[in-house]
């Protein structure tokens, strides 16, 4: 496993040479932190409706949207496991019947990877830039990040630490798919949580979950939520931890981070051929002892 761990800002662990690895769902944190640059700046409302269509930005960060998500098809998951090349956005999108909502936004709750194809898009067009530069210029650029890039190709893939996935198109991931350093996605979401991006009342709307529901077997929340972006949890000890888990074949990447008054920790973890619950169980634990 790879693990780097941050207290009150400052690395506990040692420097060390990294792999570059595939930072899977937590690139929605760093998409969300983006789009949310653009409603400091004024140029989106998180509460108005985006893209011609009856849902709001807000919604989408928060998986409210009324949209499915193309995880539910058969055929998906069938051609990723026998290393086919992605399909285009446009087949995916009649295969899953995308534009077609599925309940009034804002009413119920559905986990969308499409939901954050748009809010790709929609940074797109408020940027008028490709997304690798619009992420890079408006959020990682700015919280002192480098050595993080998009995997566009499989060649791309191919460059990062895995074990028997080269076959896999990273384009599947029709949001995009960051890539980077360990460390470097602790030092994004402890960055991003200080405020050092945003002015804090949008920090406190990137936290302000929907409720999802009780434990959840084999994860380590009591309670478990979904903010902008960010998924939000109790665990035992009555500790809340903000981050995000993401996954993919072969591997498990968690981002995440606790504070208690003026303290404060961030760890993230990755490693391959495990499973979500014990990756978040192992950051979950590391924080709450650097909390200590």
């Amino acid at each position: 496993m790879f693990s780097s761990l941050l207290c009150n800002g400052q690395p506990l662990t040692p420097e060390r040479s990294e792999p570059i690895v595939p930072w899977w769902s937590f690139t929605k944190t760093v998409l969300a932190a983006t789009a949310l640059s653009l409603v400091r700046d004024g140029r989106v409302g998180l509460d108005e409706p985006i893209l011609d269509q009856p849902f709001t930005l807000r919604q989408l960060l928060r998986h409210e949207a009324g949209l499915a998500d193309y995880g539910e098809l058969t055929a998906y998951h069938a051609a990723v496991t026998s290393g086919e090349s992605a399909w285009p956005v446009s087949e995916m999108m009649q295969r899953l019947e995308g534009y077609r909502l599925r309940y009034v936004p804002g009413k119920e709750w559905r986990y969308s990877n499409m939901g954050y194809l748009l809010v790709g898009g929609l940074i797109e067009r408020l940027t008028d830039l490709a997304l690798e530069d619009a992420v890079t210029q408006r959020a990682l650029m700015p919280l002192g990040l480098s050595h993080v890039r998009f995997a566009k190709t499989r060649e791309d893939f191919d460059r990062i630490h895995l074990q028997n996935t080269s076959s896999y198109d990273p384009a599947w991931v029709y949001h995009g798919l960051l890539a980077g350093p360990v460390s470097q996605a602790a030092l994004f979401l402890d960055r991003l949580l200080c405020g050092a991006l945003l002015p804090m009342e949008l920090v406190r709307d990137m936290q302000a979950e929907r409720a999802l529901g009780g434990p959840i077997a084999g994860r380590p929340w009591v309670t478990a939520g979904y903010g902008l972006g960010m998924m939000k949890g109790s665990i035992e000890g009555g500790f809340s931890l903000s981050g995000h888990t993401g996954c993919g074949p072969g591997s498990v990447i968690s981002v995440y981070r606790i504070s208690n008054g003026n303290a404060s920790a961030c760890c993230a973890a990755f490693e391959t051929g495990s499973s979500e619950g014990a990756v978040e169980a192992f950051v979950a634990q590391r924080l709450v002892e650097a909390l200590r």
